[in-house]
Parts: structure tokens; sequence; C-alpha cells
């Protein structure tokens, strides 16, 4: 099939884990001979352009929109994550601060497709002024319904302020690319869009890129801690590892780069690592510890590796609950960190077989999904035909 080349304008908010999940699909469509760029906050530049893509700057950071939701609510949205101020959060100040720094990018770089992570408004409109068709990419299981609908109602005015017709529904566009796999997704609330399946995959660095040097196993299952160093994991880390080294294991952890100080144990009992691609860091491990970050979950998943979940915020218990449910891991209640909770959850997790058994059912149901190189000639055969 001769495929016609293109320019696809992806959107996401200013976070990584909004972010990467686009990767696989930018990648594909780049090596199909299609240009690829970004529209973002420009702190993004750095993850973008270690890519190679280009990214167009628009729109505050992640930091300056929750004080402007916080200015204009009066509330703190970070303690009080309500459907209303998530909604005024993605559909609104950030729509707001960014669609016309975005317009006007877009306009000059002429995109024949435009595809968002769902949590982003600004490509959705950005589309719809422009006349081209969009696609958004579900990164998460669906949202719950009175989050969408408070999305929706959000959005609606912004469409309207433009002389657009406002979508009736929340994601919008004419594809939903889902990653979910189905083991892991909610009944009944996908939004009446064309869906179309995508491989979720754990992310890789950039071709070409030579593997991180690791630290042998010693035969023993081996344990990841992967927890975000945004909302003060960090210090948390050294007692949950003490707390797990008890277990008899191999422990991996994150930290991101921050300083952790003495973990008070043993010389080599754990190998601590900043940052290495998520295809590496899982594997040969047995079960993973995490906040329920979707690139963790899905990437755990892909590999059939049981997970113990430690959420702090509600779209991470959303992740949690889900796991659980599919009977591929165990939830702790939401800000509950302490190290001996999760260490019965990880106990549990390599004691019984079966949650290792439904990880791996979620694995095969993620191999037989769609590719991104296959669900990259499927759109732009449909945007040209």
């Amino acid at each position: 099939m001769i495929s016609i080349p293109m320019r696809v304008l992806m959107f996401n908010t200013p976070l990584t884990g909004h972010f990467l999940p686009l990767l696989p699909l930018a990648r594909a469509l780049r090596k199909q001979g299609h240009t690829v760029a970004f529209v973002s906050a420009a702190t993004m530049a750095g993850p973008v352009g270690a890519e190679g893509f280009e990214l167009i700057p628009a729109g505050p950071t992640v930091d300056v929109a929750v004080a402007e939701v916080s200015r204009r609510s009066g509330v703190d949205m970070m303690t009080n994550p309500s459907p209303a101020l998530v909604a005024e959060f993605f559909a609104g100040a950030r729509v707001d601060l960014a669609v016309d720094e975005a317009l006007a990018g877009a306009r000059a770089w002429e995109p024949d497709l435009v595809v968002s992570e769902h949590c982003d408004f600004v490509g959705p409109l950005v589309a719809t002024v422009l006349k081209v068709p969009s696609a958004v990419m579900g990164i998460d299981p669906a949202l719950e319904p009175e989050v969408l609908d408070a999305l929706a109602a959000t959005a609606h005015s912004r469409y309207l302020d433009r002389g657009l017709q406002a979508p009736r529904h929340a994601p919008s566009g004419r594809w939903l690319l889902d990653i979910c796999p189905p083991g892991l997704q909610r009944d009944g609330v996908l939004p009446p869009l064309e869906r179309i399946a995508l491989r979720p995959e754990p992310h890789q660095g950039p071709e070409g890129t030579p593997r991180a040097a690791r630290v042998p196993g010693t035969g023993r299952p081996r344990v990841l801690v992967s927890l975000s160093t945004a909302r003060g994991a960090v210090p948390t880390l050294g007692p949950l590892l003490r707390s797990l080294s008890a277990l008899d294991v191999d422990l991996v952890a994150t930290s991101g780069g921050v300083p952790v100080g003495d973990l008070g144990l043993e010389p080599g009992r754990v190998e601590l690592v900043t940052f290495v691609p998520a295809a590496e860091l899982l594997e040969g491990v047995s079960v993973v510890v995490h906040h329920g970050g979707s690139g963790t979950t899905f990437g755990a998943a892909a590999r059939g590796i049981p997970a113990a979940v430690v959420p702090d915020a509600p779209g991470q218990q959303r992740q949690a609950f889900r796991l659980q449910a599919a009977g591929a891991g165990l939830a702790l209640p939401i800000g509950d960190q302490a190290p001996e909770s999760v260490t019965a959850a990880v106990r549990r997790l390599l004691a019984e077989p079966g949650f290792t058994t439904a990880a791996q059912r979620l694995r095969d149901e993620i191999a037989a999904m769609p590719s991104a190189p296959e669900v990259a000639e499927r759109l732009t055969a449909s945007v040209a035909g």
C-alpha cells in the first residue's frame, strides 16, 4: 500500500505520563514517512526534542494551570479534586491559556490530522477550528461518567465562544484510540466514537540508545519499586525498602534522580536507578510496586507482572481498582503507604500464583491488540480515503 505523506500534530497535557503513551504511534507514523510534531507547554521541549520531534510551545505549565483553577474557584484542587475542578483544569483553564498560541502554531504548521491524549482539550478545539480530522487516545481506563459530564460541560462554552458547534460528549473526535486492554476497561462509558484498539507498550528509549548497565540478579524473585517522585514518594522509599528487604527477593527501586540519602540497607541489597526505560526495567521482574499511573499499570500488564498499587490520587485509584478487579494485583487504600501494608501485599502476590496467572491473561489480551504501525496505517489511510 502506498502511503501519502501526512502531517500529524499531537497534543498532550505537559506531563511525562501524558506524553509517553503517544510515543509509539508518533514513532510509527514517522517511520512510515509522515511528519509529526507536538503541541504542549515549553517545559516539554526536553522529552519531545530527545525523540527528534518538533515542539510547538503553547500554554502554561501544570503548576500555572493549577494555580489558575485555584484562583477562579477559591479552592485548592490538589486537596479537593472534585469532578468540577478536574474539568476546570483540563477543559477550562488549560484551554483558555493555551488555545490561542496553539491555534497560531497549528495554522502555520498545517496538519492533516490531530491526535490528542484524552485529558487534552486544546487539540480537539484546534482541530474543529481548522476543520481537520482528529483522534483522541484514551491513555487510562475510561473516566467516571460524572467526570466525563463535567469535562463536556466545561468545554462547551469554549466552542460556543468561537462560533463552533460544541461536542455533546467528552472526549471528542472521529476516532478513539484505546490503549486500555479489555480486562481493565470500564464497561458502558466509552464515548460514541469509532474505536480503534491500540496496543500499549512499556516505554523504550529512542532507537539506537544503548541499554543501561544493570546489576545482575541472584535468582531470587525481583521486586521493582517504581513510585512517583512528584508527590513526596522519595522520603518514604527508605522505610519501604527496609521493610521489603525482609522478604527473600532482589530489590530494584527508581528514584527519578532525586537524592534519597542513606536508605539504611546493607550494601548491594537494592539496585537503585535514576531513569531506565520501562521496557528494560521490567525485565525479569516478578512483582511491581507503583502508584497506579497508566504507563506503569499497562507496562507491567503487557509483561504479565502483578502489582501492588499504592494510589495517592483519584486517577491512580481508578487504575488500582481495575487491576484488583481483574485479579492481577492488589490495591491499597488511597494514601496508605505504610511499609508493612505494602510488604504484606507483595508477600501475597509472590505466594499466590493466581495473581500472576491473571496478569498473564492481561498480557495475552495486550499482545492481541493492533500494534502502533498497524494503527498508524489505518488512521492515515482513513484520512487519505
